[in-house]
């Protein structure tokens, strides 16, 4: 199976759901002569007819007959169904098809031990002639594939485990192919198979299939955009650090690449409390030399405060020592924070990153009080995102909780100022996101005002007093560059 490894600081599970709970639709049922034994396939015509009438197609025209089960993953799943398998060079196996594909037809039913669904490419619509069968519930995979049957006889779940249990080599293929030899594959009556089990309606997910790719979550009131064709999961919510979704990408070499959105509560703590906690949850492993922070720094992303970790890792999977990369982005709200977490083998970690980078940036968080339905937010942040002036702005954020809110006259200047520029922020700052030369000039005019806010940083203030002064002396430095000076050259102008 894909290894699918923790990232910086969650853990991913993929939990299988539910038991196998499957429905007849169809008077059709297909029966694959294996060398291994007998498969009787029952189909879901309801659920995806055009998948049913190809595969039936395919079998009446004797296009199976000979092939093989090419990828054996004991756990998970066995795949056949290409026809470079009858006779062709092995290493083109797994990348067979007849010459027209299916398009998608995504539905709920679970992929659990059993199921017969259609393999595809990253594009959902290149489903051909290569199937699998769930060996052990997969349910990673709902929504994303195109379930089209299942097995339905005692023998066919005993076949099923012979074939997952033959020794395989590189790229999961049988040492022996012959074991998994698929002789031919008929089509017959449902009358004509005496043997079949008594099997319950097909159990469905409660989430439906997700084509576009936007995932939202009404209850925690985020959405984000994930890579097309990768594979979204929400796992059961066991633990806090177990992650509330992850996305699953195209594996190119020894680790799967692997983006999740983790949701934690505040409980009133800071950013920077929350940053304490986890570097020291991961000092023993920098320690012992199997965990390498690259760099960590300070942003903001869409508006909120924002902590970037880089870092690389030896991590064991299976027996095997695993180089791994991550990037973790922890976006700071009031009553919660967010962490976006993308890890990948470092030798193809920025293959994927640009993908990372896009579900970042379409990243929303719905706050129940944001002053406006969509967008909205803060139009220094937004102005400043991804700038040269990010890291500054991020300091004077740091000024502002640690300095001036420690203060009864820094606190009181900051509740009217906030009630001010919030009733205009939001505005601009969605102007900023819609045309990128007003975000520039916004950017130019505000660089002025927080060079002269960066002054407080070197301002020694430990006293009400202090606190008065310097910032009199800030607003007052501010009015001049905005109002006096403007009007003065005006007013020499026009003299």
């Amino acid at each position: 199976m894909n290894k699918i490894l923790p990232t910086l600081f969650t853990i991913l599970f993929l939990v299988g759901l539910g038991e196998n709970a499957l429905a007849q639709s169809d008077d059709r049922l297909a029966v694959l002569d294996t060398n291994l034994g007998i498969i009787v396939i029952d189909f879901f015509s309801d659920d995806a007819p055009q998948h049913v009438d190809n595969f039936v197609g395919l079998a009446e025209s004797g296009f199976y007959d000979g092939t093989l089960f090419h990828r054996i993953i004991p756990k998970f799943m066995i795949q056949g169904g290409d026809p470079n398998t009858i006779d062709s060079d092995p290493r083109t196996w797994g990348t067979g098809d007849p010459g027209t594909t299916v398009d998608a037809e995504f539905n709920t039913i679970k992929h659990n031990r059993g199921i017969v669904s259609m393999a595809r490419s990253a594009d959902p619509n290149s489903g051909g002639s290569q199937f699998f069968i769930v060996h052990a519930d997969s349910n990673f995979l709902d929504g994303q594939y195109t379930v089209f049957g299942r097995i339905v006889t005692l023998e066919s779940f005993e076949t099923l485990d012979k074939i997952a249990a033959v020794e395989t080599g590189d790229k999961d293929i049988p040492t022996d192919p012959q074991q998994t030899r698929v002789n031919k594959i008929t089509i017959v009556d449902r009358v004509d198979v005496y043997n079949l089990l008594e099997l319950q309606e097909p159990e469905r997910t409660t989430i439906s299939p997700i084509a576009n790719q936007r995932y939202e979550n009404t209850e925690q009131n985020v959405e984000f955009s994930a890579p097309e064709g990768w594979i979204l999961q929400t796992p059961d919510k066991t633990s806090p650090d177990v992650p509330d979704v992850i996305a699953v990408g195209p594996k190119a070499g020894d680790v799967t690449p692997v983006i999740s959105l983790t949701i934690h509560e505040t409980n009133q703590k800071t950013l920077n409390d929350i940053i304490s906690e986890k570097d020291e949850n991961i000092r023993s492993k920098i320690e012992e030399g199997s965990l390498q922070i690259i760099s960590q720094q300070k942003t903001t992303i869409a508006g909120y405060d924002a902590y970037v970790t880089d870092a690389q890792g030896i991590f064991s999977s299976d027996g095997q020592d695993l180089d791994v990369q991550f990037r973790d982005i922890m976006i700071y709200d009031t009553e919660k924070f967010y962490v976006l977490t993308y890890s990948n083998g470092v030798d193809n970690f920025d293959s994927q990153l640009s993908e990372f980078e896009d579900t970042v940036e379409s990243f929303e968080i719905l706050t129940q009080d944001k002053p406006t339905e969509e967008g909205g937010g803060c139009l220094i942040a937004t102005a400043t995102f991804g700038s040269e002036l990010a890291p500054q702005v991020q300091q004077l954020r740091e000024l502002r909780d640690n300095t001036i809110l420690s203060t009864e006259s820094g606190a009181a200047f900051m509740s009217g100022f906030n009630q001010f520029y919030y009733s205009f922020s939001p505005a601009i700052a969605d102007l900023e996101r819609e045309n990128p030369i007003f975000k520039q000039m916004v950017k130019i005019s505000i660089t002025p005002m927080l060079t002269s806010l960066s002054i407080l940083n070197h301002a020694q203030i430990n006293s009400e007093t202090d606190m008065l002064t310097y910032g009199l002396g800030v607003i007052l430095l501010n009015i001049g560059m905005y109002f006096v000076a403007p009007a003065i050259i005006i007013y020499k102008i026009k003299k």
